[in-house]
Order: structure tokens, then sequence, then C-alpha cells
């Protein structure tokens, strides 16, 4: 009878590691799994940085052309040649010469 019981004792013992291979096995893949997820998401999130450090440096140039357009806005020579080109305005005594087309 003892023997049955040590038979019946090893017999649980292997399904007992059985069962716990298994899982460690289940989870070992899962992680790897969620792994290579987690290298997709990083790889696309650092593309998108990029991209966006690119959009960062246009728009803060843009903003240079902006801020040096308003300086030249408020000079002398801009108000002159607005006054010329879109109002017809000339300096007394001033010929203007058309081109006829």
């Amino acid at each position: 009878m003892a023997g049955k019981a040590a038979y019946r004792k090893k017999r649980q013992n292997r399904m007992g590691m059985l069962l716990v291979t298994t899982v460690v096995i289940m989870m070992l893949i899962v992680v790897a799994v969620k792994s290579v997820e987690l290298r997709e998401k990083r790889t696309a999130y650092m593309a998108r940085e990029e991209a966006l450090m690119q959009e960062i440096e246009a728009e803060q140039a843009r903003t240079e052309e902006i801020k040096e357009y308003e300086k030249y806005t408020q000079t002398k020579k801009y108000v002159e040649e607005i006054a010329k080109n879109k109002l017809g305005l000339v300096y007394e005594g001033e010929i203007i010469f058309k081109d006829e087309n």
C-alpha cells in the first residue's frame, strides 16, 4: 500500500511540474509577443518624434521670417514701395514710365 501512495505522489509531482512548466512557457510567450509589440510602438513613436521635431524647426524658421518681414514693413522703403505699387502715389515732380504691355 505504501508503494501505491508513493507512486501516486510521484505522479502528482510530475503533473504539478508539467503544469508549472506549461504556465511558465506560456508566460514567456506572452512576454515575448508583448516585447515585440512594444519595440514596434517605440519605433513608431521615435519616427513621430522626429517628424514633430522637423515641424518645430520649420515653424521656428517661419517665425524668424515673419519677424524679419515685420521689421521690413516698418521701414520707409516698404511704405514707399506700397505707396507706389498699390496706391499709385509718386513724389512731387517724379515721372513714372509705364510699360504698355
